[in-house]
């Protein structure tokens, strides 16, 4: 397992940001700037990632490529080629994004996410993006979700199958797709599950935590690791199993004390 962190710390130079994530004892990375940012502030932080033995583990997207407006799909397909390319040039193990959706909100939960329409358009977003691209260095992911395509190992098989691009790979955030109560109350077996049918496929993961609200109706709230009953440590058993170089990114904290106080617990967790 290589832990990291999904925050760049601010505005620090290519060696500070690679000095303060060895500080931490982070050995992977999310990489800090875009496909927009100067080709030489693009080598620094690449330098100094592989000076410093970090692994790249993802270029991000984060944009609806599949967007009914034509031009903000258009636009967003545009970044999405820019960000894999960047991700091909540096090496990252994986360019990521979500698989985007059919409502007002970019990333939100709509009926019309699981039609076959989106599944479609989803295969030929991804399709378009790599082979514009034609990467030799990385690979293309779509990040798991609760409420766009793909919500479970299965339903990646099928996209992988639809794709059919060697390019196309696993994204692996399991706390996504914990998404009912079958999955929550026996988050073991689907752990397992989705390693024994998604291992081959897997270029990186997220690594939190989940627990169960006491509101009505079921609420899953997403949590640092250790605020809830997910298995984090057979988490990283299989994903370091699998690969003992699986980058494991810790996400969605409030700051960098809460990252820094997380990945120092996560070490701590499994002495």
């Amino acid at each position: 397992m290589r832990l990291g962190l999904s925050t760049s710390f601010g505005n620090l130079s290519p060696r500070e940001w690679a000095k303060k994530n060895v500080s931490l004892g982070c050995t992977s990375v999310v990489f800090p700037v875009d496909c927009t940012a100067d080709t030489k502030l693009i080598n620094s932080y690449k330098s100094e990632a592989q000076k410093n033995d970090l692994l790249i583990a993802e270029v991000g997207i984060w944009r609806n490529a599949i967007s009914e407006n034509p031009d903000e799909a258009q636009k967003n397909m545009d970044y999405s080629i820019g960000q894999l390319k960047l991700a091909d040039e540096i090496g990252a193990r994986c360019c990521v994004n979500v698989a985007g959706s059919l409502g007002e909100r970019w990333d939100g939960g709509y009926r019309e996410n699981f039609s076959d329409y989106a599944f479609d358009k989803t295969v030929r977003m991804i399709q378009e993006v790599i082979d514009s691209v034609k990467p030799v260095n990385t690979y293309f992911t779509i990040e798991s979700m609760p409420w766009m395509i793909p919500t479970g190992p299965q339903e990646y098989l099928k996209l992988i199958e639809k794709v059919n691009r060697d390019r196309f790979a696993a994204h692996l955030d399991i706390i996504n797709m914990i998404n009912c109560p079958q999955r929550y109350f026996f988050a073991d077996e689907f752990l397992t599950e989705c390693f024994e049918l998604l291992g081959p496929y897997i270029k990186s993961c997220h690594l939190k935590d989940i627990r169960l609200l006491d509101d009505y109706t079921f609420q899953l709230k997403e949590c640092a690791c250790g605020e809830g009953t997910f298995n984090y440590k057979k988490y990283i058993q299989l994903a370091t199993k699998l690969d003992r170089d699986m980058p494991m990114i810790i996400e969605h904290l409030k700051d960098d004390n809460a990252y820094e106080e997380s990945i120092k617990y996560v070490y701590k967790s499994l002495q």
